[in-house]
C-alpha cells in the first residue's frame, strides 16, 4: 500500500511541476503588452487568453483525472444552470479563479462532460408508484424539468440573454397589473387595456351585423354572450385611453366632382351628389349585376381597420383584396345576415341590409384570421397569417358611400357598438338573459337558456355608465340603473341574489342550485354597482347603492374562505357541495388579486391590501405557516 501511496503522490506531482512549467515558460516567450497581460490576469484572478487557455488545457486532456490531486479538480463555476448559481448573465459571474483552479473548465475532445464535474444516472422512485431517470452529482440529484415542470404545476423556458442563454424559473404563468391611481368610473378598467377579447379562439368571429363578439365557448353554433360583448366594449374603451392617437388614412371624402382615382368599368356609374340626410356630397354608385364592380386602389401596408359610411339601395357588397403572409384574400361584406362563410380564397360576412345611412368598421386582420381558422368546433383554429397590404376596395350593387378611411385602430367604434348592443337587447326585467345552457358542474342543476349573470350585470353597467359620462345620453344611464332589476330576485327565482348562511348576500355570476358563489364574478357585479352609485344621483342611484354596501359587507366576511394557504378558490362548491374545493388557475387567481386592488383603492378596509399582499406571495411559491 505504502509503495501504491508512494507512486500516486510521485505522479500527481509530475502533473503539478508540469503544469507550472509550461505556464512559466509561455510568460517567458510572450513579451511586451501580451505579457504584461498575462501577468495581470494571473495576479487578479482574470481568465486567460483563449490561445493559453488551449495549452493547459492539452495537458490536463491527456493527464489521468485520478492523478490531479483534488484542489486543482475543484467544480468550476458555472454560468446559469448549476446549483445556487445567478442568472447566467456573465457581467454578473464572480472574478473567475487562479490559472490552475480554470482548467477544470476546458472540455477535452473525448469528454462529454467538464472535468471536474462527475455525474451519474440514479434512479428515483416517486412515492413508491413510479420511477424518473435523474443525476447525482456528489450529495445532489437533479430531476428533468419536463417532470418537475408537471408535477409540481410549475414553469420554465431557456432564454437568450445579451449573447449567452439562461433559464426562467417561475411559479406561477400569469401576471399582476398593479392598480396605479384611485379608480374612476370613467377611467380604465381594470387592467382591461392588455385584453384582446376578439382574438380568443372561443370567439367566432366579430358579427358583421352588430359589431360585437360571437362566442362559442358552450357551443360551437355561436351566440352573443353579454359577459364577452360588455369585455370587449371595456377593454377597447380602456385602449383608447392609454394608447396613442390612431393613424388615419382617407381615401374618400365625396367632395370630389367625378370618379377621380376610382375604376368605373362600362356598364357601372360613380358620381358625387349632395345627400340631404348627411349634408354633405357623398359618392353615388351603381353597378350592372354581371361587373366587376366600382373600385379603388388602398395601397396600405401599415393599417389595417377600415371605416365608411354606407347607404345601399339594393342588395350589394362591399369587398376588399388583401395580400397576406400566405396567399391573397378577398373579404366580402355583403347585404345579408349571414354570419360567416368561407369559400377558398372569398370570405363572407354578412352585414344586415344597411338601406339607411350606417357606419361600417371592420378590423381586417382579425376579419381575416377568423375566416381562415373557421372550423365547426368550439375554437377557432391558430394561424399565424398576417396582412403585407390592403389592395383594393370594391364597391357592388347601388348606393351611396362617404368617408372611406383606414386607421391603427378604431377603439371607440367597438365601444360604442357593444354599449348600443346593451341597449338594444336589454329585456323588461333589465337583464340580458343568457340563451345557451350552462352546466358548472357535478351536483349543480344545469342553469337553462334565459339565466342572469351578476357579472354580465355588473359588467354591462361599467360600459353603460362610461358611455353616458361620454355622451350624457339618458339612454345609456337608464339601461345602467335598470340593470339592478335581477340583483333584488333569488336565483330560484330566475334573478341573481342568493344568501349566504341566511346572512350575507352575494350576487351570483352562475345563479345555480344549489348556489356556487364564484369569486371572480361577484367581484365584477359589485364594481359595476359601484360605477352606477358614483355616477347616479342620490334618489336615483340608492337601489344600486344599497347592493353595494350589502355586497361589500358580504365580501369583507367571506373573503378568507377563498384562501386555499398557496393560491386561490375559485368557488365554495367544497362548502355547500361537501367535495373537493375547485382551485383557481393562475389566470383566474391573478384576476382576483386586481380586482382587490381595485376594491383596496375605493374602500379602506385592511383586509384588501393584507390579502393581495398575501395573494402575490402565493404567485412565488410562498405558503401559509403550518403548525
Amino acid at each position: 500500500m505504502r509503495c501504491l501511496a508512494a507512486r500516486v503522490n510521485y505522479r500527481s506531482l509530475i502533473v503539478i511541476c508540469a503544469l507550472f512549467s509550461l505556464v512559466t515558460i509561455l510568460l517567458w516567450n510572450k513579451c511586451g503588452t501580451e505579457s504584461t497581460h498575462v501577468l495581470e490576469g494571473l495576479g487578479t484572478g482574470k481568465e486567460p487568453d483563449r490561445h493559453h487557455r488551449s495549452v493547459l488545457g492539452d495537458a490536463v486532456a491527456h493527464a489521468d483525472p485520478n492523478d490531479i490531486p483534488q484542489g486543482i479538480m475543484q467544480p468550476a463555476v458555472v454560468a446559469d444552470g448549476g446549483p445556487g448559481q445567478g442568472n447566467g448573465d456573465m457581467r454578473h459571474q464572480p472574478p473567475a479563479v487562479p490559472v490552475v483552479s480554470l482548467v477544470p473548465l476546458l472540455k477535452p475532445a473525448n469528454a462529454g462532460k467538464p472535468l471536474g464535474i462527475k455525474y451519474e444516472e440514479i434512479d428515483c422512485v416517486v412515492n413508491d408508484d413510479y420511477t424518473v431517470k435523474g443525476r447525482r452529482e456528489g450529495s445532489d440529484v437533479y430531476l428533468p424539468f419536463s417532470w418537475v415542470e408537471k408535477y409540481f404545476e410549475v414553469y420554465g423556458k431557456i432564454v437568450p440573454y445579451d449573447g449567452f442563454e439562461r433559464f426562467e424559473f417561475s411559479h406561477s404563468y400569469s401576471k399582476v397589473y398593479n392598480q396605479q391611481d384611485l379608480y374612476k368610473p370613467d377611467g380604465v378598467f381594470m387592467s382591461f387595456e392588455g385584453y384582446n377579447v376578439e382574438v380568443r379562439d372561443r370567439v367566432k368571429c366579430i358579427s358583421g351585423v352588430e359589431g360585437v363578439p360571437i362566442s362559442t365557448q358552450w357551443g360551437p353554433q355561436g351566440y352573443f354572450y353579454p359577459i364577452q360583448i360588455a369585455q370587449y366594449g371595456l377593454s377597447h374603451f380602456s385602449k383608447n385611453l392609454t394608447e396613442k392617437a390612431p393613424r388615419v388614412e382617407v381615401y374618400e371624402t365625396g367632395e370630389e366632382g367625378g370618379p377621380s382615382h376610382w375604376d368605373v368599368p362600362g356598364g357601372c356609374s360613380l358620381i358625387s351628389v349632395m345627400d340631404r340626410e348627411r349634408a354633405n356630397d357623398v359618392k353615388q354608385f351603381a353597378t350592372a349585376e354581371s361587373s366587376k364592380g366600382v373600385s379603388r386602389a388602398l395601397e396600405n401596408t401599415k393599417d389595417f381597420m377600415l371605416s365608411l359610411n354606407v347607404k345601399f339601395q339594393s342588395n350589394g357588397s362591399i369587398s376588399v383584396e388583401l395580400e397576406t403572409t400566405e396567399k391573397r384574400y378577398t373579404i366580402h361584406y355583403v347585404t345579408n345576415k349571414q354570419l360567416l362563410h368561407v369559400k377558398e380564397r372569398d370570405i363572407y360576412y354578412g352585414i344586415g341590409e344597411r338601406t339607411v345611412w350606417s357606419t361600417l368598421t371592420r378590423d381586417l386582420l382579425t376579419d381575416l384570421k377568423k375566416g381562415v381558422g373557421l372550423s365547426n368546433t368550439k375554437a377557432v383554429k391558430p394561424t399565424k397569417i398576417l396582412i403585407r397590404k390592403v389592395s383594393r376596395v370594391t364597391l357592388r350593387g347601388k348606393g351611396a358611400v362617404d368617408n372611406v378611411t383606414l386607421a391603427t385602430t378604431a377603439h371607440m367604434a367597438a365601444f360604442f357598438a357593444a354599449s348600443e348592443w346593451l341597449i338594444r337587447n336589454q329585456d323588461g326585467k333589465g337583464g340580458w338573459p343568457i340563451g345557451v345552457t350552462r352546466r358548472l358542474g357535478e351536483g349543480f342543476r344545469p342553469l337553462e337558456p334565459g339565466w342572469y349573470s351578476a357579472m354580465a350585470q355588473g359588467q354591462a353597467m361599467s360600459i353603460l355608465v362610461r358611455a353616458y359620462r361620454l355622451t350624457r345620453d339618458e339612454r345609456y344611464l337608464r339601461a345602467a340603473l335598470r340593470a339592478t332589476g335581477p340583483f333584488t330576485i333569488a336565483s330560484q327565482d330566475g334573478g341573481v341574489k342568493a344568501v349566504f348562511m341566511n346572512r350575507y348576500d352575494w350576487y351570483e355570476e352562475y345563479p345555480t342550485s344549489p348556489s356556487s358563489f364564484v369569486l371572480n364574478g361577484f367581484i365584477y357585479s359589485l364594481i359595476g354597482l359601484y360605477d352606477l352609485t358614483q355616477t347616479a344621483g342620490e334618489a336615483e342611484g340608492g337601489d344600486a347603492r344599497r347592493l353595494f354596501q350589502r355586497g361589500m359587507e358580504s365580501l369583507r366576511a367571506l373573503l378568507p374562505l377563498y384562501d386555499s394557504g398557496a393560491g386561490t378558490i375559485y368557488d365554495l362548491r367544497h362548502f355547500v357541495l361537501g367535495i373537493a374545493p375547485n382551485l383557481a388557475r393562475w389566470d383566474y387567481h391573478t384576476t382576483h388579486i386586481n380586482q382587490l386592488q381595485l376594491l383596496a383603492s375605493i374602500d379602506p378596509a385592511p383586509i384588501f391590501k393584507e390579502t393581495v399582499r398575501r395573494w402575490l406571495g402565493y404567485m412565488k411559491g410562498q405558503k401559509a405557516k403550518h403548525n
